[in-house]
């Protein structure tokens, strides 16, 4: 008997009568007649079967029980009608109802290097973008409100969501990811910057299984894009980690030590990592002694995919059996059976394959100058490549709290950072690695430029002025005492700029030539390709001379994180400096340096940025306050913003262009992949 779900005006309409007729196969293509539900090409389920006058009738990928079995742990499964929520989304396919089967290959650089992009396919949230990038809409979440003053954001939850392991999704889950894991110094050791609101913590309520309270001690509008657009997830399965946690059970010591763990905190660790970025290595990577032990190699998900497999080679995932979503014929979401990730992390190893069509979609690390020989191959090896704008763009950083004190001095003078932006040749820049298809600018802080941007701040200090480089290196006493033809550091000591890069984050060929540009004005500089992982490490440890990695964000994701405007000035993962100001202010000034005043007045100014009404007069001045204060210190460096590559085989369904390749929108997220399908 399958479950019918319907709204009680429809029930009223069809009282006394027989049902309504199967539901018309509707994709965005092909409407069929139905109208458009509230939000665009998606339905909640009695919406869809009141519009289109129908029932809908669900069913399932044929293979789920097998890839079930393979799930350690997990239960085996009852009818999909038991599986699926209440009332699931319904989710209008772009081109096609598509078959079950397949396998998606994914290519990323190693454990959590270059897996974002891979990582957006499965992905969910409370509420995602629409493909518009304007448009929020309910994702597992079925709805929100706000209250007048934006300091109160409810969400209303699905009745019957279950996690992939067939446990209940409910309001418990989110209220103990923020208040027993993302506000336990235990797990993490300062909140996130995202779950605070002008540095504030929130407090959430939970009225009922199916509500959601945040309660913001200011108003936070951005909140809401947030959650459409953040790597991390809201929720946590506290039926599984609580069990380890002793806050919720005063056994989870005991508990944790029986599987070998020193206590309950390790033991989540081992799940859910030191981090809440959501693809952490499970057990079966960072503890293969004991994944045997534990009672699931994984935690339980409500992504589209559950993981199955983890080795440094790679990863294996199956489509998630109690995903929350149906087409508009009712098969359940998604329809591609497994996912297999492979590691490389040498750029000419990733474009090989690539040219040889062994991967399914990629785009992260993909940069304009790999375009040429990917479009060339592209009849052969079965592909095709889009070029499409981003949103960063390559920016380069000096370690203004360099260990080195001299270096400090010198990175720390605003002239010299205005000396090294005005040596970088932009136009010749654009020509030789992007083929003239890109955009010479500043770094600003927003990309797209919001309407408050003066247009001066993006060519501020951009143009290719050598001579007026020189000059301001001769001010600071930075002079050439050796006759060798490069400048020493003020106190005579030698200075050699390392520039280290990591291909995800920047084309090798840019940092090559910004070096040649510094050296011309006298910096020496000494270029080396090391993974992201080693990037990352040198940055955390405050040893890099100079920071490079792509940098921008939307003004919407601005709203809601502001960690792009306060010390270290972005996460692990992004594009770091000042190191030492951010532990001076996350010590309260007992250790670190003290930043200057400047640095202050960013952060006051972004909390209070966020604050404002958007759009308001209120949020245009501060808007533009943050953009003279972040410019005209230079503390990050534009360069030229340029389309990317975003690549996928043919044999990919329901595929449709983007409009950008950038991480901001989180890759794919908007672009639905769970109703993405192979045809083969």
């Amino acid at each position: 008997m399958k479950r019918i779900l319907l709204s009680g005006a429809v029930l009223v309409a069809l009282a006394g009568t027989a049902l309504a007729a199967p539901c018309p196969a509707v994709t965005v293509a092909d409407p069929q007649g139905v109208p458009a539900g509230a939000f665009p090409q998606q339905y909640e389920l009695a919406e869809f079967q009141s519009l289109a006058n129908c029932t809908l009738e669900f069913a399932e990928n044929p293979a789920i029980r097998e890839l079930n079995a393979k799930i350690r742990g997990n239960p085996e499964l009852p009818p999909v009608e038991e599986r699926l929520p209440e009332e699931p989304l319904v989710i209008a396919p772009y081109e096609s109802i598509g078959k079950y089967g397949g396998t998606f290959d994914a290519l990323s650089n190693a454990p959590e290097a270059g897996t974002s992009d891979f990582l957006s396919v499965r992905h969910v949230n409370l509420v995602r973008y629409s493909d518009d990038l304007q448009t929020i809409v309910p994702y597992v979440a079925k709805s929100w409100e706000w209250n007048e003053d934006f300091t109160e954001l409810t969400f209303k939850l699905r009745k019957g969501h279950k996690w992939s392991d067939g446990q209940p999704f409910t309001s418990a889950d989110i209220k103990f990811w923020y208040d027993n894991l993302m506000m336990d110094p235990n797990v993490f050791s300062k909140p996130k910057d995202y779950a605070l609101v002008a540095g504030k913590p929130m407090t959430v309520e939970t009225p009922d299984p199916q509500t959601v309270v945040f309660k913001l001690p200011a108003p936070k509008p951005g909140l809401l894009a947030t959650f459409a657009t953040i790597y991390a997830q809201p929720f946590q399965p506290k039926h599984f980690l609580g069990q380890f946690h002793p806050a919720i059970n005063p056994d989870a010591d005991k508990l944790a030590q029986s599987y070998g763990f020193e206590n309950g905190y390790a033991l989540i660790k081992a799940y859910y990592g030191n981090s809440d970025w959501t693809d952490t290595a499970t057990p079966m990577l960072n503890s293969p002694d004991k994944v045997a032990r534990l009672p699931r190699d994984a935690m339980p998900t409500l992504e589209s995919y559950q993981i199955v497999k983890e080795t440094t080679e790679g990863r294996k995932f199956v489509a998630n059996p109690y995903f929350f979503a149906v087409d508009t014929a009712g098969n359940q979401l998604p329809y591609i059976n497994e996912q297999d990730e492979t590691y490389a992390n040498e750029n000419e190893v990733r474009l090989l394959k690539l040219i040889n069509g062994e991967v399914t979609y990629k785009a992260q690390s993909l940069t304009l100058p790999s375009a040429p020989i990917l479009l060339e191959n592209q009849e052969k090896g079965g592909y095709t490549v889009d070029l499409k704008p981003t949103i960063a763009m390559p920016t380069f950083s000096f370690n203004v709290t360099s260990e080195n004190l001299a270096k400090r001095e010198v990175f720390g003078d605003v002239r010299f950072r205005e000396a090294m932006s005005l040596a970088i040749n932009r136009d010749e820049l654009n020509e030789t690695a992007y083929f003239g298809l890109g955009e010479p600018k500043q770094y600003i802080g927003f990309s797209p430029t919001p309407d408050f941007v003066d247009p001066k701040w993006l060519s501020y200090k951009a143009e290719y002025d050598p001579a007026r480089a020189n000059a301001l290196l001769d001010e600071i006493g930075m002079k050439d005492l050796d006759g060798d033809g490069y400048r020493e550091l003020p106190n005579g000591d030698k200075l050699v700029l390392n520039l280290q890069f990591a291909t995800q984050g920047i084309p090798g060929q840019v940092v090559e030539l910004v070096g040649q540009y510094w050296s011309e004005v006298g910096i020496r500089t000494t270029v080396k390709e090391v993974t992201p992982d080693e990037y990352r490490s040198a940055q955390s440890a405050n040893q890099l001379d100079v920071g490079m990695w792509n940098k921008g964000q939307p003004l919407p994701i601005i709203m809601g994180v502001s960690e792009l405007w306060k010390p270290p000035f972005e996460n692990y993962f992004g594009h770091r400096t000042g190191m030492l100001w951010a532990e001076y202010i996350d010590s309260g000034g007992t250790k670190g340096v003290k930043p200057p005043q400047w640095v202050y007045d960013l952060s006051d100014t972004i909390d209070a940025f966020q604050s404002a009404a958007p759009g308001s007069e209120e949020q245009a001045r501060l808007g533009a306050k943050l953009v003279e204060t972040m410019t005209s210190q230079l503390l990050f460096i534009g360069t030229v913003q340029a389309p990317s590559p975003i690549y996928r085989r043919n044999a990919l369904k329901n595929f449709v262009p983007f409009k950008t390749a950038s991480y901001e929108y989180y890759r794919t997220y908007p672009y639905r992949p769970v109703q993405w399908w192979l045809d083969e």
